[in-house]
């Protein structure tokens, strides 16, 4: 349902500390419902605020509320966030996709990187995190929905990438993340998942010292309770804790409306 603003009622906006307390309590009540669902214990899974389009006024807000690490898509948006917001303890982590000549920025200051598909991407990053003396977490971003238009490997070009991100050391694979298709067909979506799944399970077996730990990013505002089902280790929320967006999904993420 749309309100008279023109925004989504399904996830009200967040202007005050006491709002973005309780959106976050109400995100990590469904985490801690889904994971129970499936036998896990919901502390296994992080929760990822993601805070692409929100302004440092409401970001300030949600860092007080106690959200310490937020999740930004595209990187000069993240780095003039990063710059304006020095003061508090907060962490960026990077989780669309990147340009080489972004490189720099994110080794300068992004505690993780979410979306690497890329081994000119890996060789760029890895530079510049060898000249500033730092090593990043990374999780690899896999294609799960076959989609073209999609970023991400395809799943059977993982085993032959993580073997190659052997050669740059700096770069410290935390595992997988991906992006479900955007669809109301919930088994659609679940499929999805399923696949990153058994992609890292099948690392795991043949090659684990090239999956680190395992992890596995999946899940936004619109199916992270699916992806707790399926196993999501870090579950990436923007609209159910920040409110809805006026700007589309298609303008971050490519084939998307």
């Amino acid at each position: 349902m749309t309100g008279a603003n023109g925004l989504s009622d399904e996830f009200p906006r967040a202007e005050t500390v006491d709002d973005f307390v309780r959106n976050v309590a109400s995100v990590r009540a469904r985490i801690a419902a889904a994971a129970h669902r499936v036998g896990r214990d919901p502390a296994e899974v992080r929760l990822l605020p993601v805070s692409k389009t929100v302004p440092e006024d409401r970001l300030r807000l949600a860092v007080e509320a106690g959200l310490h690490l937020l999740g930004e898509n595209r990187v000069q948006e993240a780095t003039r966030k990063y710059h304006a917001m020095k003061d508090l303890d907060v962490e960026w982590s990077i989780i669309g996709n990147l340009q080489t000549n972004k490189a720099r920025d994110v080794a300068a200051y992004a505690a993780e990187f979410q979306a690497l598909d890329r081994l000119r991407v890996a060789e760029v990053l890895n530079r510049r995190l060898e000249a500033a003396g730092r090593t990043l977490p990374v999780f690899v971003q896999v294609n799960t929905s076959n989609e073209p238009q999609k970023y991400g490997i395809q799943p059977d070009e993982l085993p032959e990438f993580l073997a190659a991100l052997g050669q740059y050391p700096t770069l410290k694979v935390q595992g997988l993340m991906t992006l479900a298709i955007f669809s109301s067909d919930a088994q659609r979506v679940r499929e999805c998942f399923i696949v990153l799944r058994t992609l890292r399970d099948r690392m795991r077996y043949e090659a684990p010292e090239l999956i680190g730990p395992g992890e596995l990013s999946m899940g936004m505002s619109g199916d992270f309770e699916i992806a707790v089902e399926e196993g999501s280790t870090v579950v990436r929320v923007g609209q159910a804790i920040f409110g809805a967006r006026s700007t589309p999904d298609s303008h971050y993420w490519p084939g998307m409306a």
